[in-house]
């Protein structure tokens, strides 16, 4: 099979990111794998709706967590501009998640983002917001919504300035910044054709380099969730009560952590991408089927195995399942429009 085109990994990208989100919109949170069953006796299938009481309850299949609709802002705004404009990623955030309209979950970065801006607008009346006031949280509200930012700048060598600047509009927090830089290191080889595995070893190698107080950090977890993944490989077919490839995946991120915070997501998430590297249904309902934060690790995985493998890999049944489907279409060919027209190679 020939290799995907520049403009098939774009779009794999940036409608698997939203995807990574959508299919988990009913499982979100759910920690206890026990509960996981209870909830959806015939095993889960992706797109489930929330149950009454959940955190994105009365939401219906196909829509998003909040982590999507930050995506969408941020798709939005790069299909406006071809590029990162903080002024108007800024206001367009403020305007959906800022609307008494919106209905959707709040979570702790968009909370203190808002809070954060309007003690600023209330002490500087006559000043313009600088929007690089985010929360101080290192959990994955940047990292789920990147894939645009990296498209538009792929081939920028201000790429990690420019994520530094994107991250810190919803998370003023050092530790967020240096995964987010990494998460764009990978997403950006991938996206250029480099090997799966090698640009997971690109950004470790990078990584302690560029942020003295959190590189190492970052260099260990990438490590801890590769080993993860050659541990269980070696371990393939060999332990029967393992069970299947996604079974493995499920276990390895309850060891690796299913929680939110970088930590722990983004070593999950690159182990489930890596060792379902093959398949991008299998790694989603994986990821999916391990719980917590499933919907912001699927973010990240959606946004890596589409770039990798295409928007050919990606099922049509998932993708007319997303209740914005005909918006994001537009969205999508305007950036691959955008990006089929640059005849400068920054």
């Amino acid at each position: 099979m020939p290799a995907p085109t520049l403009s098939d990994r774009i779009r794999g990208c940036l409608w698997g990111q939203l995807i990574g989100d959508a299919i988990c919109l009913g499982s979100h949170w759910i920690y206890n794998l026990g509960e996981m069953d209870q909830r959806f006796p015939g095993g889960l299938k992706g797109f489930e709706s929330p149950y009454e009481g959940h955190y994105h309850f009365p939401k219906q299949p196909g829509e998003f967590t909040h982590y999507g609709d930050h995506s969408m802002v941020a798709l939005e705004m790069v299909a406006q501009h071809g590029k990162f404009d903080r002024p108007d990623y800024w206001l367009r955030y403020l305007e959906h998640f800022g609307s008494p309209e919106y209905t959707g979950y709040l979570d702790k970065a968009t909370t203190a983002t808002l809070e954060n801006f309007a003690v600023f607008e209330a002490e500087n009346p006559e000043e313009p917001y600088h929007a690089q006031g985010g929360a101080d949280d290192d959990q994955l509200s940047a990292s789920a919504a990147l894939a645009p930012i990296v498209v538009a700048h792929r081939e920028d060598p201000s790429l990690l300035e420019i994520v530094e600047e994107f991250t810190r509009v919803t998370q003023n927090n050092d530790k967020a910044v240096a995964y987010v830089k990494a998460n764009a290191i990978v997403l950006r080889d991938i996206l250029n054709g480099k090997d799966f595995h090698g640009s997971f070893e690109r950004a470790r190698m990078l990584s302690q380099g560029l942020d003295p107080q959190y590189g190492y950090e970052v260099r260990r977890k990438i490590e801890a969730g590769m080993s993860s993944t050659l541990e269980f490989e070696l371990r393939q077919g060999l332990d029967e009560k393992m069970g299947s490839i996604t079974d493995q995946a499920v276990l390895a991120v309850q060891k690796l952590g299913q929680s939110c915070p970088l930590p722990q997501s983004f070593p999950a998430a690159t182990m489930c991408a890596a060792k379902l590297a093959h398949s991008f249904p299998d790694a989603l309902l994986g990821n999916a089927r391990a719980g917590g934060d499933n919907a912001g690790r699927g973010c990240m995985i959606g946004a890596w195995l589409g770039a990798l493998h295409g928007f050919e890999a990606i099922p049509i049944a998932w993708t007319v399942k997303l209740k914005a489907a005909p918006r994001i279409q537009m969205l999508v060919e305007k950036v691959v429009a955008r990006c089929s027209r640059a005849t400068v190679r920054v």
